[in-house]
């Protein structure tokens, strides 16, 4: 086995010294048929042996020369095939990373704009990539799509041009911390700006567009710079907007509404899905856009960029209730759509409240609730599917519990569907398969944003009213939120909420009375520990249990706590124990609780 790898090894070799050979003649037949045989032989190569790298380094540099005189069509394309193959190998780019060599790749995708020279003065930042739970996986997903073999040959031979030339720039700006730099100090961003905005003209195909896209992609990742620099100067949301308005091929009946043209009277769920092609530039597009607002909603925004973002919320609304070719893109649409909304100015969510209710829609409260029943829907596939909630789950959660707390009809149709009057006082609110079941149990997470964000979309839903959220929840699934909000004494958030009508079920109502306020369940009678002692044995009993935590505090090994007025844990002191043992009955003084007990949705 080892012979014949060694064997195969040795062939490569040769084969790569004969390809350099021919190169060398300057020859642009010679170089045509020999770079055709490696480009043939090696298309499906991604991983390379270090044994041959100066070669592949020479053969590199020797195209490159080539690229620079005045080739035959079909030899040019041959160089920028192999540079494309070249650029894979993330140990061998010296010959690409140069600003000339760059600066020749960005002439042949046409990407080129008039810049006076300037040296490259900034470092690469880790950018903020959409879904990245950590960089690796993000770029095996980007290395498996630019690498991979170009599709057949067009009639448009410049546009394969473009396309190998745009995928050789991608993959070094992929692996290589110097390119990027090159390229930002081209101002390539600024050149394929200038072919996004032409998203009417048939004139480019797919595979141009896509790639273009996804370049701005790689920059915006990658380059915090470049990613300002689209946002503000290139007005990047505009842009991207009409991309994508474009892409999924939308007209607007009316203000802030969207329907695809040609299909106007046809409700969004009978529309035909959308393309292949259709759905990977719409998804390069949201991932884009995510990049270059994931910090909108630490700022305030002015008028003109909120009527932006609004504008762009629309196109969204539609792109959820979109379906693209098969159920795992249609996943992945929509996940890069969620995020993405995630990152709007929470004001701007209003847009997806304001389409007419049509024939077909879900309508709640005089409302079209279509998109935030898609929501709904999509959050709860994700926490059944219980697959790196963190990821996955967490941006709907959130953008569900931001929706509800400023848009009171969104927060009234959430809590008819996850928290609808309660009849089941029989069973633990964590336990069952019912929506509310199922968020409760993330209650209790391991990971603790999990079961933050849980707690959060649950309380707001409750309109942070602690009797109500200790209802639905039980006082031990909500422990941990009011003890972070101090309110473990009851009462409610400062939120601005309107006022419902009590509307608690007749099974509720009943049993009420009976129901353990930890556990949020009717349980059965217990037998009293204490039936049949004198209270002088009562009190010895409680000295006992005070000495023992005492003894288990002085150790170390627990530290007793009390709730202080402030509604916060606070240490308990050995005066605190000391009290605690001479008056075992003392409850703490509860504040006199105002809030009605009200249900309505």
């Amino acid at each position: 086995m080892q012979a014949e790898a060694a064997a195969s090894l040795m062939t490569t070799k040769m084969d790569l010294n004969a390809i350099v050979e021919q190169m060398e003649t300057g020859d642009q037949d010679s170089a045509l048929a020999a770079l055709q045989s490696y480009t043939k032989e090696m298309n499906q190569c991604f991983t390379f042996s270090n044994e041959d790298g100066l070669d592949r380094e020479h053969l590199g540099e020797l195209v490159l020369g080539f690229l620079n005189r005045d080739l035959q069509p079909s030899c040019l394309l041959a160089c920028l095939e192999t540079v494309r193959i070249l650029s894979r190998d993330k140990h061998r780019l010296d010959p690409f990373i140069t600003r000339s060599a760059m600066l020749t790749l960005a002439r042949y995708a046409g990407i080129v704009v008039d810049i006076t020279a300037t040296p490259a003065h900034s470092h690469l930042v880790e950018g903020q990539v959409e879904g990245e739970g950590g960089d690796g996986e993000e770029a095996a997903e980007v290395s498996s799509n630019i690498v991979k073999e170009s599709s057949p040959h067009s009639e448009n031979s410049d546009q394969e041009v473009i396309v190998e030339a745009l995928k050789s720039i991608c993959n070094i700006l992929l692996h290589n911390e110097t390119g990027q730099v090159v390229a930002a100090d081209l101002q390539l961003i600024k050149g394929v700006a200038e072919r996004l905005k032409q998203c009417h003209d048939p004139t480019w195909n797919h595979e141009v567009r896509f790639f273009d896209l996804r370049l701005t992609f790689l920059l915006t990742a990658l380059r915090v710079d470049v990613r300002t620099q689209l946002a503000q100067e290139l007005h990047g949301i505009s842009l991207l907007g009409n991309q994508l308005d474009a892409t999924l091929g939308l007209c607007w009946p009316d203000t802030l509404e969207t329907a695809r043209a040609g299909f106007e009277s046809i409700p969004p769920e009978e529309l035909p899905p959308l393309s292949r092609e259709q759905a990977e530039r719409a998804m390069e597009i949201l991932k884009i856009l995510f990049n270059i607002t994931f910090d909108t909603t630490r700022r305030k925004v002015d008028e003109e960029e909120a009527a932006e973002y609004r504008h762009l919320g629309a196109i969204l609304r539609h792109c959820l209730l979109s379906h693209a070719d098969g159920e795992e893109r249609t996943e992945e649409f929509h996940s890069h759509t969620v995020n993405l909304l995630g990152n709007l100015p929470l004001p701007c969510l209003d847009v997806l409240l304001m389409p007419k209710v049509q024939q077909g829609s879900i309508e709640y409260m005089g409302v079209n609730m279509d998109a935030v029943n898609m929501l709904l829907e999509f959050m709860e596939r994700k926490l059944d599917r219980g697959h790196k909630l963190k990821e996955t789950l967490l941006p709907s959660l959130n953008l569900l519990t931001e929706s509800a707390r400023i848009h009171r009809e969104t927060r009234k149709f959430l809590r008819s569907k996850v928290l609808p009057p309660l009849r089941d006082v029989k069973n633990r609110p964590e336990v069952g398969n019912a929506l509310r079941n199922k968020i409760v149990r993330l209650m209790t997470h391991i990971d603790t944003d999990v079961k933050d964000y849980a707690a959060e979309f649950l309380f707001v839903l409750c309109k942070e009213n602690v009797s109500r959220f200790i209802k639905y929840t039980g006082y031990g699934n909500a422990a941990g939120l009011l003890a972070a909000r101090g309110l473990l004494r009851g009462g409610r958030e400062s939120g601005i909420y309107s006022e419902d009508e009590d509307s608690e079920t007749e099974e509720y109502r009943e049993a009420k009375a009976h129901i353990n306020p930890i556990t949020g369940v009717v349980e059965e009678e217990q037998p009293n520990p204490m039936e049949g002692m004198t209270e002088e044995q009562k009190e010895l009993e409680a000295m006992k249990l005070v000495s023992m935590f005492d003894r288990l505090s002085r150790c170390n090994v627990i530290q007793p706590m009390q709730l202080g007025m402030d509604g916060k844990m606070r240490e308990m002191t050995p005066e605190d124990l000391h009290k605690v043992a001479h008056n075992p009955l003392v409850q703490s003084e509860e504040p006199a609780n105002s809030e009605s007990e009200d249900d309505a949705q």
